[in-house]
């Protein structure tokens, strides 16, 4: 019976197949088991990272770290968390701040219903046409703060081709990305076309949608110049001009630029300059182009420093490594800074050939790799994201509790941007140094000028963490995150051996 042996053949190597997947996942979580019994809490490695101050190999194998078992797990990542004892008087909504319904509604549909200081100081005056001056740190809630107003005051207006009424601008295309995503979903709302206009993606794509109209337009400054110069867009119906974290801007040499651009915006409109400080670039900005601006002054650059904690771990050269593929490994979402771009890809291979879920960010990768990148650290595909300075300045993800210096930031500001991404959107986050002993007076001095107050902890090579060391980092072994990654890959398999199962049940009723 030619169906029946067929049904025989297919039974045949559909079983082998299962009984073969079965025995690779226990022989494999034998072997992990085995060793985390024998490892007991403790780790060793042999693996080369590479920082751009040295290339750290173990020396010896003896080394070994000491972590706790026990670990909280990960906050769960929300846009905005409001907490409110009971005993307190209602809280300021949205809705009494006199943004549109229909944007309001909007708001409460993405489980945003309390504004944050930035929000509730800012959006009023913003609402009234005023020029605004904002001095709020990164992860203060400024995207809404003149998004949302820019947004009510363009509703029903219309937009000429190759000419948008407003104009935001940002230091990074990661950034402008960002706001744009942001501001998106009210703009719907509200019926207004947004674009995004930066370099690393289509130019024609822009330019294209400037043709068909664009109500606000999110851009870096370079390339808004050269699509102007291309004649394919004009500034002169602008009504509304935003430059965001223009200190980053300035640290960045696009204030030539941004000049530029703004004098090409018509006088009398509304301008809003948001910057965590105040440098002397800045201020002359201000005074050009900002007329009678109301200022609103939350959580500043050297305020930031009270909502998370600092903490220096001074490190051998030969420990180096494996103190940061400890931390690494730990539970949550982590980001590690270097200085180089060699580093970054180094460092990320070898902490994903150590089983930890991680990759690189930087300046040298293409813009589809970087935004994808970004989209699995935050989807939490990555849990590890290492990262240089610049690339890091477009990174904006609520739930990143940790910041590891790998390499010591080059200033005060470098180091408070690289802090500015943990202890977002209201809460509390942790930065950890490391430092090799010839490095403790320039990283001291560092804190120092950025106004913090870090703990000092040294770590002995081979020896355990200390338990509050332990507990403040979230250190694991390597052969605990060997073992969880075995235990995934065991449902893994047994979700292929039930869909296997079932192709077998299928090809016997047949």
């Amino acid at each position: 019976m030619p169906g029946a042996h067929a049904e025989r053949a297919v039974w045949r190597v559909l079983s082998f197949a299962v009984a073969d997947r079965i025995e690779a996942v226990v022989v494999r979580n034998t072997e992990l088991t085995g060793a985390c019994r024998r490892d007991s809490g403790r780790f060793r490695i042999r693996m080369s990272i590479a920082s751009t101050d040295h290339v750290v190999v173990p020396e010896s194998t003896e080394d070994a770290l000491e972590t706790q078992d026990t670990f909280e797990a990960p906050e769960r990542v929300e846009d905005q968390v409001s907490d409110t004892p009971e005993d307190q008087a209602p809280e300021l909504t949205f809705a009494d701040l006199g943004l549109p319904e229909g944007v309001v509604r909007k708001l409460a549909q993405n489980g945003v219903t309390t504004p944050f200081p930035i929000q509730a100081a800012t959006i009023p005056d913003a609402l009234a046409g005023k020029d605004i001056l904002g001095r709020g740190r990164t992860g203060s809630g400024k995207t809404l703060s003149f998004g949302l107003p820019t947004l009510a005051r363009l509703a029903g207006g219309r937009t000429e081709k190759h000419k948008p009424r407003a104009v935001i601008l940002t230091p990074t295309r990661e950034l402008a990305m960002q706001v744009a995503d942001a501001l998106q979903p009210y703009g719907d709302v509200l019926g207004l076309k947004m674009k995004v206009v930066c370099g690393g993606t289509s130019m024609g794509n822009q330019i294209y949608a400037l043709e068909r109209g664009v109500d606000v337009l999110v851009a870096t400054p370079g390339r808004l110049r050269d699509i102007i110069n291309r004649g394919a867009c004009s500034l002169e119906n602008v009504e509304v001009a935003v430059l965001d974290e223009a200190d980053q801007m300035s640290d960045l040499g696009f204030l030539p630029e941004v000049t530029e651009l703004l004098d090409q915006i018509p006088a009398g409109g509304q301008r809003m300059l948001f910057s965590a400080t105040m440098e002397n670039e800045i201020s002359t900005l201000v005074k050009r182009y900002l007329s009678d601006p109301v200022t609103h002054e939350v959580d500043s650059a050297q305020g930031n420093v009270t909502t998370m904690s600092h903490h220096i771990l001074i490190v051998k050269p030969k420990d180096k490594a494996p103190v940061t593929a400890a931390i690494a490994s730990r539970k949550g979402r982590t980001i590690i800074f270097v200085r180089t771009q060699l580093g970054a890809d180094r460092i990320a291979e070898q902490l994903r050939d150590a089983g930890v879920k991680a990759d690189a960010l930087h300046g040298g990768m293409t813009q589809g790799a970087r935004t994808r990148t970004l989209a699995d650290f935050k989807d939490g595909y990555v849990n590890v994201l290492v990262a240089t300075d610049v690339a890091a300045r477009g990174i904006h993800v609520d739930g990143i509790d940790l910041v590891l210096n790998v390499d010591p930031a080059g200033d005060h500001k470098d180091y408070l941007h690289r802090a500015g991404r943990t202890a977002r959107a209201g809460r509390t986050g942790t930065v950890v140094s490391l430092s090799l002993p010839h490095q403790r007076r320039q990283i001291f001095r560092l804190m120092e000028d950025a106004g913090v107050d870090a703990s000092r902890h040294i770590i002995q090579g081979g020896a355990a963490f200390d338990p509050e060391v332990a507990e403040i980092t979230g250190a694991r072994s390597m052969t605990e995150v060997q073992a969880e990654s075995a235990g995934n890959a065991a449902q893994q398999a047994e979700r292929e051996v039930a869909h296997l199962a079932k192709q077998l049940e299928r090809a016997q009723r047949r």
